[in-house]
């Protein structure tokens, strides 16, 4: 059996802008030549000609949050509560280390957006219409993968302003058919703040404010941010792997996702 993975995440770095710059990512690398000391408190006798080519351990220490890089958002980012649509004052909504690990394994649909515009909020019916065009019924924990403009912008300046969002009824579309991890290309789910706050002026409606995640109130769900090459993925055929590291208690957790071809 050959079998093929396709990488969907993307780095984390210091160069690329993958977040705003309250949010950016700072990696700090020590050399092979710079740990010696680190060595030596476990080792004090230890000097670099005793070492081969003198070379101690390369490290990096990393200062970031649960939502620099390709990452998995529990359903506590969103709201404190969840399943408010199936218990009348729902429940404690999960964090990253209480998600079910079956969510993260399992077949992969493409719904392609990429010809929709920038700040573009998808419904329900643009959901309906993509489905049949592919040709897919969902089956309960699908994984649904938004592919949007927001992925050929990856590494240019307006990456955070890149691509359709997806809106609260089309978030429920997905979940009340039994879809419980969604992910996009782009920044964020929902689409980039500076369309959400023009739209807030021109209406006064605040429920507009980041309402594909908070739909997470009504139904419990997760969704994959700044995911990668989604456009080599065909819209079925693939089995998705996104496991988040397993952090106490957090709003999210960081996932190498790949798609599996067998």
């Amino acid at each position: 059996m050959t079998r093929r993975i396709v990488d969907l995440s993307i780095p984390i770095d210091n160069e690329t802008v993958s977040d705003p710059a309250l949010a950016r990512p700072k990696i700090t690398y020590l050399g092979h030549g710079q740990t010696l000391g680190r060595m030596q408190a476990f080792f004090p006798d230890l000097t670099a000609e005793r070492l081969p080519d003198g070379a101690a351990w390369a490290i990096e220490t990393v200062e970031l949050t649960t939502h620099n890089g390709t990452h998995l958002d529990a359903p506590f980012h969103f709201h404190p509560t969840t399943n408010h649509a199936i218990t009348p004052r729902g429940e404690p909504s999960p964090t990253i280390d209480e998600i079910p690990l079956e969510w993260c394994f399992q077949p992969g649909v493409k719904l392609d957006f990429r010809h929709l515009d920038d700040g573009y909020v998808v419904t329900a019916q643009d959901i309906e219409r993509e489905l049949s065009r592919i040709g897919h019924v969902l089956r309960p924990l699908d994984i649904v993968l938004v592919n949007t403009r927001a992925g050929s912008r990856y590494g240019k300046g307006d990456y955070l302003l890149a691509g359709c969002g997806v809106g609260r009824e089309a978030t429920l579309y997905l979940t009340e058919r039994g879809v419980r991890i969604t992910g996009t290309d782009a920044w964020s789910w929902d689409t980039p703040f500076e369309f959400t706050k023009t739209r807030v002026e021109a209406t006064g409606n605040y429920s507009l404010i980041w309402e594909g995640h908070k739909a997470g109130r009504e139904r419990a769900y997760c969704h994959l941010e700044k995911l990668h090459q989604l456009e080599l993925l065909p819209p079925t055929g693939f089995t998705v792997a996104c496991f988040p590291v397993k952090i106490h208690r957090a709003s999210a957790g960081w996932t190498r996702a790949v798609a599996i071809f067998d």
